[in-house]
């Protein structure tokens, strides 16, 4: 039977009814038959909290597992194993990922039916941030540096990484939009790829509510962006896909989690995405200035420079990058509402308060204090 009491992070900073059912034990023994030396399900522990997938800690007879699953329109054998090399690589340059476990088949991606599986060992350390929505603020400074040096870490291990972009614009974050010399061109060429996207646009007079949004800040990018070199990034910066040390203001990083928005971009694009995620509450911003945490960005970015060298002109191009780099995920969740959940009402919030509301912000007094804020470390 399907968990009715299950609940997972809402758009609104609340709780809802997920769109994908939590994952079931039997559903798991099926799977972990294709992994026989993880032993056999014994309990649930936990199921997650987020919502454009489903996953659970499992205790088995061999230990406890991390099991993630994916509707086959979100992720494919293909484009998920994607991510697994990407974090198989880091793992070679020492970087704290958990293992993901290898099937019967050679495959770290496993399709059953309708779903596609991955599974995971469990993460060092504690995951303190565990329970917290997307885009709430870290609560330490010192956390802050710690995941801005671990960041640029990362950063370093991922160099020389060459594999081609995603297979996939669903829930990945890519930069192709925000770094064309013509965004809204490049946009018309991609849509008879994404039927999705494609159909929902069409209710909007998308082109001009673009062109709108990228007046004020995209100009000055595309000549400078084109300069930037090409890396692949983690792109989900948060402190809910970091575990920790400890508690307290001086922990550090023990384990890195969560590459699915991981793709081919550049470094500052990764770093102007964690301050994106860590530094606004954006569910917040109601309270105006209060909503708005220049402390932990100026953080990560003293944390990042402890690691890797950060020259004048790149905290410019950070600042100015800041206001547009959710430009390509967010057109990617307005295709998933849309296409796959079939949520009108979270298709438009991708849309209006996500992809323009955002942007619209750093146009306000606290958005552009938070800019200056980030200049001023130059």
């Amino acid at each position: 039977m399907p968990d009715t009491t299950h609940r997972v992070h809402g758009l609104a900073d609340d709780s809802v009814m997920p769109d994908w059912p939590a994952l079931c034990t039997d559903e798991i023994i099926e799977l972990l038959q294709r992994y026989p030396s993880l032993g056999t399900p014994l309990h649930i522990r936990w199921h997650s909290p987020r919502p454009l997938s489903a996953a659970a800690l499992v205790d088995t007879t061999a230990g406890t597992i991390f099991v993630k699953r994916h509707h086959r329109r979100v992720r494919s054998v293909v484009t998920l194993t994607e991510e697994h090399r990407f974090i198989a690589h880091l793992r070679t340059g020492d970087m704290p990922l958990p293992e993901v476990f290898v099937g019967l088949d050679g495959q770290t991606a496993a399709a059953i039916g309708d779903w596609v599986y991955e599974v995971h060992a469990t993460a060092d350390g504690i995951d303190l941030y565990r329970d917290a929505v997307s885009w709430s603020p870290l609560s330490e400074r010192g956390h802050a540096l710690a995941a801005g040096r671990m960041l640029a870490i990362l950063h370093d291990a991922a160099a020389g990484y060459d594999a081609d972009q995603r297979h996939t614009h669903i829930l990945v974050a890519r930069s192709e939009l925000i770094a064309a010399t013509d965004p809204i061109t490049t946009l018309r060429l991609q849509l008879p790829n994404r039927q999705g996207l494609a159909d929902y646009l069409r209710q909007r007079d998308w082109p001009a509510e673009l062109q709108r949004m990228l007046a004020p800040w995209h100009p000055t990018l595309s000549t400078r962006l084109v300069r930037q070199p090409s890396l692949w990034t983690h792109n989900d910066w948060h402190a809910s896909n970091l575990c920790w040390s400890g508690a307290g203001h001086n922990a550090c990083v023990t384990a890195v989690l969560d590459f699915g928005l991981a793709s081919r971009t550049f470094a500052l694009f990764d770093l102007a995405t964690a301050i994106e995620r860590n530094a606004i509450a954006w569910l917040a911003l109601e309270g105006g200035g209060d909503a708005v945490h220049a402390d932990m960005a100026l953080a990560l970015i003293d944390g990042y420079r402890q690691v890797r060298r950060l020259t004048a002109d790149d905290i410019h191009l950070l600042a100015d990058l800041l206001p547009l780099v959710h430009l390509d995920f967010a057109l990617s969740e307005v295709e998933y509402f849309h296409a796959v959940t079939g949520s009108r009402a979270n298709a438009d919030i991708a849309y209006d308060t996500f992809l323009l509301g955002h942007t619209a912000w750093f146009g306000t007094p606290p958005g552009q204090a938070l800019l200056q804020a980030i200049r001023d470390q130059a």
